[in-house]
């Protein structure tokens, strides 16, 4: 990790890199086919994760930290909830939960099935699997309370991490690619993916992401105005979220719960976001720019993601790790998958709920976002924070079983 070209304080050489990889990713996949379909966010990722494995650049640096996850993420989100019709995120986030819910326990069953096949091989799995169950139903803040819940020794956790890392990563490369392949969209109903194309029949040699993206009238002021906004809400957010951490004691599974939901950020981002584009609807169509923005801001944030993903590291001190994340993984998925058939929802509720449960709700928003899928961003950010609520304690659930 040291040993990188380009080390972890050099700020301006390491943006440098991650802007340039957004621009030619961004090119890419409006320019051919192929990268259209697996999204210029996705290219993002893969550029990062190459940096990182050929020692380019460092897996860790406050540009990734304190740019993109505490600046860059929490703009976008305002930005691209804009758009949002609140009649739709209701109807929407009912099929979604479904699916979710199900998924939240393909985790908790994928975990003990991991557990199984793997607790002589590996120390501490118990506590591991925990871990584990939380991070895939909620995220890092669940992985963080069950480590410290059931005493996982550091070495174990720091392991764990960098498996979960090109766990997730590749998670992500599947799921963002499931909707183009065939076999999928023969057998899943999938209306977004065929909106967001049938865009593309406007243009005469567009692919669908350049004919979405197509140039549009923006001013100076419309700028101002949406980064206004999105610092504003923020802002409110942080304090609110901020407030409600301090004020709801810990204590028993009611008030820890409240704790959770009412402490995320992301949840009163989310609400707030959701309220004005509904209140002020008129005032949001005379602007211009807001979804540009959020988007780059989100492509940025995809090739953060990549860039922990070490494969040196995995091979070096977690293989068998990376086997046991991969499993929950792989399970999780097929619950989507299968119960997700099994009720006829579309393809783009099932991916993102399974997105949310591995990644959480920033990489379910992100995809959503990345595939022109906008009118789902809302929903699943809201079912994406539930995770947080519930996966301590099915992580405590499946801990104990496991005698952790």
């Amino acid at each position: 990790m040291n040993n990188t070209l380009i080390s972890a304080d050099n700020t301006w050489a390491l943006l440098s890199i991650m802007c340039i990889s957004v621009a030619v990713s961004i090119y890419l996949e409006q320019k051919y086919e192929w990268a259209s379909k697996i999204s210029g966010a996705m290219i993002a990722l893969i550029f990062a994760l190459l940096f990182t494995n050929l020692n380019i650049i460092p897996a860790s640096s406050p540009l990734y930290d304190n740019v993109v996850w505490g600046f860059a993420v929490p703009l976008a989100i305002p930005l691209l909830l804009l758009q949002c019709n609140i009649k739709k995120i209701w109807h929407e986030t009912g099929r979604m939960l479904i699916i979710f819910l199900i998924g939240s326990v393909g985790s908790c069953i994928g975990a003990v099935l991991a557990y199984f096949m793997l607790r002589g091989e590996i120390k501490e799995l118990n506590g591991i699997a925990a871990m584990m169950t939380g991070s895939y139903i909620g995220g890092g803040l669940n992985f963080t309370a069950l480590a410290d819940a059931f005493k996982v020794s550091g070495s174990m956790i720091s392991a764990t991490t960098v498996a979960d890392n090109l766990v997730t990563a590749t998670s992500m490369f599947a799921l963002i690619t499931i909707p183009s392949i065939g076999f999928f969209r023969k057998h899943f109903s999938h209306p977004h993916v065929d909106e967001v194309e049938n865009i593309a029949n406007h243009g005469d040699k567009k692919n669908a992401a350049a004919a979405y993206w197509a140039k549009k009238e923006i001013s100076l002021k419309d700028i101002a105005i949406d980064f206004a906004y999105a610092a504003i809400v923020v802002t409110i957010s942080k304090v609110t979220a901020d407030f409600f951490t301090g004020a709801i004691p810990k204590g028993n599974m009611i008030l820890n719960m409240l704790n959770t939901f009412l402490g995320s950020q992301y949840i009163w981002i989310t609400t707030l976001s959701i309220v004005i584009s509904a209140v002020f609807e008129k005032k949001i169509e005379e602007l211009s720019g807001y979804t540009e923005l959020g988007t780059y801001l989100i492509y940025l944030f995809f090739f953060a993601i990549g860039v922990p993903a070490s494969i040196k590291m995995i091979l070096t001190n977690a293989p068998l790790l990376f086997v046991f994340t991969l499993t929950i993984v792989l399970v999780n998925m097929i619950f989507c998958l299968v119960g997700g058939k099994l009720l006829k929802f579309d393809l783009e509720d099932i991916v993102l709920a399974s997105n949310a449960n591995i990644g959480g709700p920033t990489t379910a928003a992100a995809m959503a976002i990345s595939k022109g899928w906008t009118k789902l961003v809302g929903p699943i950010m809201l079912i994406g924070t539930l995770g947080y609520v519930i996966g301590t304690y099915m992580g405590v659930i499946v801990g104990s079983l496991l005698g952790a």
